[in-house]
């Protein structure tokens, strides 16, 4: 039996991979960061982030490089990949709604939706749900929603101002950008030529009540790679799921 909502799902991706990776020194004083290995996986995030899109449904991505574009494009070259890459570089600096832009611009198909990741994101979880979900709300632009975990203990009181409990690490009670997106074809177009998407675009579609959240089912991994401290975590935690 076919699904009537595969063909409103993207089969194209850009992967936001430019940036310089400095809270993750040493690890990207020779590779960018979207090149840095969670400890036993022997896989770098960006291995990962392209797997996962083709077990999407994707087909093409353009990676937008930036930090030592060089050792990433090499990798990309020469490693056994499951979706066509084309990779672009900014001859200046765009900041990243018009790196965004840019990338946009060498998708194959400009009259499609398409997906988009930021670089340094481990996460798994259905795209196609999201894509699904994007559709169902007309939206122009979907941001996948986290709960991260708090990096601190937290403290549970009664009415009384008793302490009841202690909580290692609770999941916070707000939802942030996941750094993983669906967009309709006419987001390119309303994206800035040079600054931040995050400050004009989204805050204008959200006012016209086109910018929809999608919340990453719970038990689904996530984890943004910011740090040193993030990569043994994530190594921790991979571990523990059997990946």
């Amino acid at each position: 039996m076919s699904d009537p909502n595969a063909a409103s799902r993207p089969v194209q991706a850009v992967v936001l991979a430019g940036g310089q990776g400095s809270r993750l020194r040493p690890y990207t004083d020779d590779r960018p960061k979207p090149m840095v290995e969670i400890p036993g996986t022997g896989t770098p995030i960006i291995g990962h982030q392209l797997s996962w899109l083709a077990e999407e449904g994707v087909t093409d991505v353009v990676v937008s490089c930036g930090h030592l574009a060089e050792v990433l494009q090499k990798w990309l070259e020469t490693a056994d990949l499951p979706v066509s890459v084309t990779t672009v570089v900014e001859s200046e600096p765009l900041g990243r709604g018009g790196g965004l832009k840019y990338a946009a611009a060498h998708l194959p198909h400009p009259d499609q939706p398409w997906y988009a990741t930021n670089g340094d994101i481990w996460t798994r979880f259905s795209l196609r749900d999201m894509a699904d979900f994007h559709a169902e709300r007309d939206a122009i632009a979907t941001l996948a929603l986290a709960r991260p975990r708090l990096p601190w203990g937290a403290v549970q009181t009664d009415g009384f101002g008793r302490i009841t409990d202690f909580i290692e690490a609770p999941p916070s009670t707000f939802e942030i950008n996941a750094g993983v997106y669906v967009f309709s074809p006419e987001f390119a177009g309303l994206l800035p030529r040079r600054g931040d998407h995050e400050r004009t675009t989204f805050p204008r579609l959200a006012r016209e009540r086109r910018l929809a959240g999608f919340t990453i089912p719970q038990g689904s991994y996530w984890r943004a790679i910011d740090t040193a401290k993030d990569l043994t975590e994530a190594a921790k935690e991979l571990a523990a799921l059997g990946r």
